[in-house]
């Protein structure tokens, strides 16, 4: 009975909102007054707090000047005493023997005035960044600066000093030495709550050696010399949490407000709980009311409705844009934020799955990337994805900082070679680049609804791009300074690319690098020759060696000579194919079914293994996974080195690769007469032939079921390829875009233009409107 009795007080129980909203409203008031408080706090210590990591990035300044002076000043101790005549009598011997004076050197060399050895030697042996450190000491004004060198992970300090007066010496010592006490000066430096980086370079570009403090501190564009070196330091301002305006006077008003007026209703509430309450008499329940006259039985209470697991709605997602490699869509018509939104979950969704937490997310230089990219990464937070943002890269950058942080995982938000209205996602999960039934599968959790919501990722931007240029440069170098033209079509490249290849060596004349997503020059494919036009007119006007290239989000690469010749992909494969294969020997090498049917030849008689592949930048990597091969190449533009990189899609990186091998001919040759021993034949570029969306595949099924080619042998793992003694020719269906792409090459002429009629004949046989390019 007693317990009877308590569960009808229970029912009966009210709650007194009176008493009750004071005490919430005061509560709450109090804590946004004391929010208040503490704005108020960090917006005055703000400037201070930038000040004290000014006065930090000083003292670095400062510490590492003393260490630079002292490490010079104890080789010059040595050096100052010795006669360079009787030195470079034994230059060898006379090394070693300093070698004795100077126990902190790794190494010590000594070379002649004039550098004739330096000139003659084989940098890859030799090294190429010793050598343009020692050739740049020539012509340095003063003492030669102070550098550093990467051995792996081993870093090394790098001195090149002058044995005799340094306007003409009459030898030149090299050396190197630890490190360790600079890198060991610098973290000593607190960097005050906000970052110190040390970086190496001068002002047409550097790359950051060391960095210590806040990950989210904010660089300062500009850095402090270090005296005598070619290092400067950096300073990352600490990124306060302040989201009031930035007026103390402002936020300590609200803070007062804040305050009082929550003290107000807390004592507003004390008041009303001391005011006396009728209390209600407590009415003795029989222990059963069956027989009592005039009540009823109260009906026993129904249970509880069971909880509803919350489902994602659905939003109405155009299948088409879900292709064979990527997803990609026209803007505003197929492709907008709630798109984007969802997609980030079912990115999400499937990370989740596979226990991957962490993503990098990058855009090109679109006007749309900036909204896309944003929506992607909310969803993917809100599949309880942690968000690495690196904000507008070239995609290959996107595919770097997914190796750099080790997440595996990776979106490039771009729409590459399309028309400035298309954007879309390239997508790599788990170290794959999702393609076909992958993509499928992204839209099917959509379409179902089957998507995890709710999460709380976290979201950080970090610039990746410093540490991107660093890679190539610190690997990739010219040893001739050759003259090039770059034309990056406005697209992202032109924020990163003419860095990486000054960096490497080259003197670079920039050409439509400004980064606009209208793209008012050209259309950025370098594939389509039309869009070569302004490069090739450019090379020859300025007399450059060669004219570079890049698609819009910078995966893709395209080359033409001083003369005006455009070298097509399929023939730059070969050259990167002799260059590979001649220190990984019996390697496989990819290629697309676009492809000239000489490389095959070309990379048997190179030691490799060739291998004819499907069209798709994300077919192919599966491809070089599945087979180890270090190399392939489509006739797009797109390359992949596996052999000193990470075997993802990189034209930046490509292009450097090309000039380190057009620069080091051992026999001197222009770019021209090197690519002059590459065999050619009469070809086409790419054709295309635009149909509405999905029809392309259509069209496709029909022509196999129809098409007779009598004696030539086909080759049906991507389109339809048919291959004659003297030539062949192929017609697909883009991937990309609602386009057959069709190529042919021949031995001559009349060659192609029978293979060209008998692909005429076949193609019009299947419909008759189509409006072929040939």
């Amino acid at each position: 009975m007693a317990l009877n009795i308590a569960k009808e007080r229970l029912r009966n129980v009210q709650v007194d909102w009176h008493a009750l909203l004071p005490l919430a409203g005061g509560t709450a008031l109090l804590l946004l007054g004391l929010f208040c408080v503490w704005q108020t706090w960090l917006i005055a210590d703000e400037g201070s707090a930038i000040e004290r990591v000014h006065v930090a990035q000083d003292q670095a300044v400062q510490a590492m000047s003393d260490e630079v002076a002292r490490q010079r000043g104890t080789v010059e101790k040595v050096l100052g005493t010795l006669d360079p005549s009787t030195l470079m009598s034994d230059p060898v011997q006379s090394a070693a023997a300093l070698r004795q004076q100077l126990p902190q050197a790794i190494k010590l060399e000594l070379y002649s005035g004039d550098l004739n050895e330096v000139l003659k030697a084989n940098y890859r042996e030799f090294g190429y960044a010793k050598a343009a450190q020692l050739m740049a000491a020539q012509s340095a004004e003063g003492v030669p600066l102070v550098q550093s060198v990467s051995y792996g992970g081993d870093r090394r300090l790098s001195l090149v000093m002058p044995l005799g007066p340094p306007q003409q010496a009459q030898a030149w010592a090299w050396i190197e030495l630890p490190f360790a006490p600079l890198q060991q000066r610098f973290d000593a430096i607190s960097p005050a709550g906000g970052r110190l980086d040390l970086r190496q370079g001068d002002e047409h570009g550097n790359v950051q050696l060391f960095s210590h403090g806040a990950a989210s501190a904010e660089a300062e564009a500009t850095s402090k010399p270090v005296a005598g070196s070619m290092f400067s330091v950096g300073a990352g301002l600490p990124s306060a949490f302040i989201v009031l305006p930035r007026v103390w006077p402002l936020t300590a008003l609200l803070a007062l407000l804040g305050l009082g007026a929550g003290g107000f209703l807390l004592r507003l509430r004390l008041r009303l709980r001391e005011t006396p309450a009728d209390e209600p008499q407590e009415v003795a329940l029989p222990a059963r009311i069956e027989n009592i006259p005039g009540l009823t039985k109260p009906a026993t209470p129904s249970a509880a409705p069971p909880p509803v697991t919350p489902v994602n709605p659905t939003i109405n997602v155009d299948p088409s844009i879900f292709r064979a490699y990527d997803v990609r869509g026209v803007v505003g018509k197929t492709l907008n934020k709630e798109v984007a939104y969802a997609l980030g979950q079912s990115i999400g969704t499937l990370m989740g799955e596979k226990g991957l937490r962490e993503i990098v997310v990058g855009r090109d230089g679109r006007l749309s990337g900036p909204e896309l990219a944003g929506a992607l990464a909310d969803g993917l937070r809100a599949a309880g994805i942690d968000v690495i943002d690196i904000g507008a890269v070239p995609t290959p950058v996107v595919y770097y900082a997914a190796y750099r942080f080790n997440t595996g995982c990776g979106v490039a938000v771009t729409g590459s070679h399309n028309p400035p209205d298309y954007n879309g996602f390239k997508i790599v999960v788990g170290g794959e680049t999702l393609s076909e039934g992958a993509i499928q599968d992204l839209y099917q959790r959509i379409a179902s609804g089957a998507l995890e919501s709710g999460g709380q990722g976290g979201l950080r931007q970090v610039d990746v791009a410093p540490d991107y240029i660093e890679k190539i440069v610190s690997d990739v170098l010219a040893e001739r300074r050759l003259k090039i033209v770059v034309d990056c079509g406005n697209g992202i490249p032109g924020a990163i690319a003419p860095q990486v290849l000054e960096g490497v060596g080259c003197e670079v004349i920039p050409l439509y690098c400004d980064v606009d997503g209208s793209f008012p020059n050209h259309h950025p494919d370098p594939s389509d020759p039309h869009n070569l036009e302004d490069l090739i007119l450019s090379v020859k006007q300025t007399g450059a060696d060669l004219g570079i290239a890049f698609d819009g989000d910078g995966d893709r690469l395209g080359v033409v000579t001083q003369s005006g010749e455009i070298i097509y992909p399929d023939r730059l494969l070969m050259l990167f194919a002799r260059d590979v294969l001649s220190r990984q020997p019996g390697a496989t090498v990819i290629y697309d079914v676009k492809c000239t049917s000489h490389l095959k030849g070309q990379i048997l008689d190179a030691g490799g293994s060739p291998l004819m592949w499907r069209t798709g930048h994300s077919l192919i990597k599966a491809k070089m996974r599945e087979t180890g091969a270090e190399l392939a190449g489509e006739m797009s533009g797109h390359f992949f080195f596996k052999e000193r990189w990470y075997g993802f899609d990189d034209g930046i990186y490509a292009a450097a690769r090309l000039l380190e091998i057009l620069a080091g001919d051992l026999q001197g040759r222009s770019p021209e007469e090197i690519f002059a021993t590459l065999p050619t034949s009469v070809s086409t570029p790419e054709l295309k032939v635009e149909l509405e969306e999905g029809e392309h595949y259509r069209f496709m099924d029909k022509l196999r079921q129809q098409a007779n080619f009598d004696d030539a042998t086909l080759i049906t793992i991507d389109g339809l390829r048919a291959d004659w003694p003297d030539g062949w020719g192929l017609v697909r269906a883009s991937n990309t875009t609602p386009v057959l792409v069709l190529r042919f090459e021949a031995d001559n002429v009349a060659a192609l233009k029978r293979i060209q009629q008998f692909f005429r004949k076949q193609l019009l046989a299947v419909d008759f409107k189509l409006k072929l390019p040939f």
